[in-house]
């Protein structure tokens, strides 16, 4: 049995990280008319709204949803998008022997039960639009299985992004490798190997909640209005 170390302590606080990956991004590249940043989980979002502000660019999240095991309900082995992009984890759905047709069912039931509900929460029913010919930026606070991050790669693709960057601020070699073949490029500012879960790597890191996401997308929508005025005059 693999021994557990004694925490590992790499951040002070989600703000600790997310100022380390703001200063290892590419500013000259980002610019605001050129950029918008995805926050793809609850924790991102957080990380997403503070990079969003230091380039100045808008700022959304991409909405998925996990689809769970028939025999496993703790078990994600697929994810869907709110464009319905799908990413199954093959080898997981092999061993438990699930149907494709459970995966799709789940997807539409997910995709419009939940999905669908947090559109009309956050954009008034619109699908998530105007990535075409843009920067996409990618954000999340880690990434396990990557069926979350690989989900939210294949939306922006279908959706017409110029590029596709990933920052997240902890990683694990085998994951940042792996994901460096499927984006342009990757800003991590700690890679390490043998990842636990992420509360080993903070001094202090709270569960960030729904309400905290509403007051942020709220403010972020002015934001983005203000952004958009700015770059048509």
């Amino acid at each position: 049995m693999k021994k557990i170390e004694e925490k590992h302590t790499l951040f002070k606080d989600r703000e600790d990280a997310c100022n380390s990956l703001i200063e290892i991004l590419p500013k000259h590249i980002l610019t605001s008319e050129e950029t918008v940043v995805l926050g793809i989980s609850e924790g991102g979002a957080y990380f997403a709204d503070k990079i969003a502000q230091a380039l100045n660019s808008r700022m959304d999240l991409l909405l998925t949803e996990a689809i769970y095991s028939n025999i496993n309900k703790k078990l994600p082995i697929a994810m869907v998008g709110e464009t319905e992009e799908l990413v199954m984890h093959e080898a997981l759905i092999g061993s438990f022997g699930v149907s494709k047709d459970y995966i799709y069912n789940e997807a539409s039931r997910k995709y419009n039960q939940v999905i669908f509900s947090y559109i009309q929460k956050y954009r008034n029913g619109e699908v998530l639009n105007g990535l075409e010919d843009k920067y996409v930026v990618l954000v999340d606070e880690c990434v396990e299985t990557s069926l979350t991050m690989l989900t939210a790669i294949k939306t922006v693709i279908a959706l017409g992004a110029k590029n596709v960057f990933i920052v997240v601020p902890i990683l694990d070699n085998i994951v940042y490798r792996s994901l460096l073949n499927v984006c342009d490029n990757l800003f991590c500012s700690q890679k390490i190997d043998d990842y636990i879960s992420i509360e080993y790597y903070y001094e202090t890191i709270e569960e960030f909640t729904f309400d905290e996401i509403d007051t942020l997308m709220s403010k972020a929508k002015i934001r983005n209005q203000e952004i958009k005025l700015k770059n048509k005059n």
